[in-house]
């Protein structure tokens, strides 16, 4: 396999992160009201990037082979907190 190959597979392997990340960031100030939002979008999207990038490469060591769906509930359920986390919902 050369690099060309691996380059797809690693961006194909952290997609569903990486759009979930920005969905994340760009939709929750229209549910979370309330809340100040004190950190950047970038910001907040990279977080969350980083936190979906890790549960997805958990569910590859656990599973041994990506794309089952119980990792991407996991990455939607550890996404939603961190996003939650960030604008301050735990101080309620």
């Amino acid at each position: 396999m050369g690099p060309f190959e691996i380059l797809d597979h690693l961006l194909n392997f952290f997609a569903p992160a990486l759009g979930v990340a920005l969905l994340l960031a760009v939709i929750s100030p229209f549910f979370m009201k309330k809340r100040s939002f004190a950190i950047a979008i970038w910001r907040q999207a990279a977080i969350n990037f980083i936190v979906g990038a890790g549960v997805l490469a958990g569910g590859l060591v656990f599973f041994g082979r990506d794309g089952k769906m119980l990792t991407y509930l996991a990455l939607v359920l550890a996404m939603a907190t961190s996003q939650w986390w960030q604008l301050g919902g735990w101080k309620k």
